[in-house]
């Protein structure tokens, strides 16, 4: 039905690598299509050697194309493509427009107000309801034919030379006989954050038993990761491996395949380390569980039952003790626990030699919840929207 399809997703890392399994499905129901992607060019190793598609499309969002007539030189380039089918999955002004204005014969997806009126269909996004791998799917199934869904998870392959350059770096500074856990800090929000002092004490305590640890993230979090290893009690750091600010995405990629454990915030490596088939632990705060849990049912996840979670703001307006309660009462002892319990699990391999997920309904652990009944799906959480603040309820 279709022959040259767009998709349009202009978010950041952990977004990105939300949509591959769109892409899977849509190759699947139209094998004969070009399949073409439009995202940020900072992102470029996630998707540029994704087998799903036929082309990439990469937009510099911070750069040379961060003005109204580079936008149009971009609108004008889509429009020369002819797209019979363009589906956008970023609702805001941006993305709206370049799908708005695309030229394709048939436009869905998110729409900010005032684009949708250019759309042949639009529709919410739904991740406040279901998980935003599920609610793009919803716009699949109902605004562009498709009636099977392909779903093999999150899936990245790492660019050829950036595998390369990883392997290398781990050869050189990793001991052949390590057992590594990957550590995550960093992350886009405060409130995303789980204590540095918390990370410092598992780190100890894995190196104690013998584990070495890794830390990873961006630049902005070589300050905070330099501010844990002080905080850390272990003197000898031979055993501590910081990768924080010095390895593209694609390396990054590669490096934690080779990690037998994620512990991280909520963050984009998060969805790397899911993609890479690591086993993770993360703590969430702010974000919705039911929209952006890791979509792998290896994947645990750890909240309390703060009324103002998920607060969807960047820094805590709480006071005094109340303050990042929702990071503060998720002790270290409750991380190790179920990081012990994933690694028991994996057989203590690294991710490069587990299979790919059977399921993608990750392990959600409320700390509120009796013995026994610990263990829930993001699928078994419902949002009530009827506050000021929104709250995930059990439904």
């Amino acid at each position: 039905m279709y022959k040259n399809i767009l998709v349009i997703n202009l978010m950041h890392l952990g977004d990105l690598l939300l949509v591959t399994p769109v892409l899977r499905t849509l190759r699947a129901a139209y094998p004969q299509a070009r399949l073409t992607l439009l995202a940020d060019g900072k992102l470029r190793d996630i998707v540029e050697y994704n087998p799903h598609l036929d082309a990439c499309l990469f937009l510099d969002k911070k750069g040379k194309d961060d003005n109204l007539w580079h936008l149009l030189k971009f609108i004008r380039r889509l429009r020369r493509q002819q797209f019979d089918l363009v589906i956008n999955l970023h609702r805001n002004e941006r993305a709206s427009a370049l799908a708005a204005f695309s030229g394709g014969r048939r436009i869905v997806g998110y729409a900010k107000p005032g684009f949708g009126a250019f759309f042949t269909a639009v529709m919410p996004n739904r991740h406040f309801a279901k998980h935003q791998v599920y609610a793009h799917y919803d716009v699949l199934r109902e605004l562009a034919g498709v009636r099977t869904i392909e779903d093999r998870g999150l899936e990245m392959v790492v660019p050829p030379e950036a595998a390369a350059k990883g392997a290398a770096l781990w050869q050189r500074e990793i001991p052949a006989d390590a057992r590594v856990i990957a550590l995550n800090i960093g992350a886009s929000w405060l409130t995303k954050r789980w204590l540095k002092e918390y990370f410092a004490i598992c780190a100890d305590r894995l190196l104690a038993e013998g584990y070495h640890v890794a830390f990873f993230g961006g630049p902005m979090d070589e300050e905070i990761v330099q501010e844990c290893l002080g905080d850390m009690q272990t003197e000898d750091k031979a055993p501590v491996h910081v990768f924080t600010g010095r390895v593209s995405l694609g390396e990054l990629a590669e490096l934690l395949s080779r990690c037998l454990l994620f512990i991280t915030t909520d963050s984009g490596p998060m969805h790397v380390g899911v993609a890479m088939h690591v086993p993770v632990v993360t703590m969430f705060g702010a974000s919705p569980v039911t929209g952006f849990a890791p979509y792998d049912s290896r994947a645990i996840l750890v909240k309390t039952p703060e009324p103002c979670h998920p607060c969807r703001i960047h820094e805590c307006q709480r006071q005094g003790a109340e303050h990042l309660a929702c990071m503060k009462h998720i002790t270290p002892e409750i991380v190790l626990h179920y990081a012990h319990k994933l690694l028991q699990e994996s057989g203590g391999r690294p991710g490069r030699e587990l299979p790919a997920p059977a399921s993608f309904d990750c392990q959600v652990i409320d700390l509120a919840r009796p013995e026994g009944q610990q263990l829930a799906r993001p699928q078994d959480f419902a949002m009530d929207t009827t506050d000021t603040n929104p709250v995930i309820r059990l439904k």
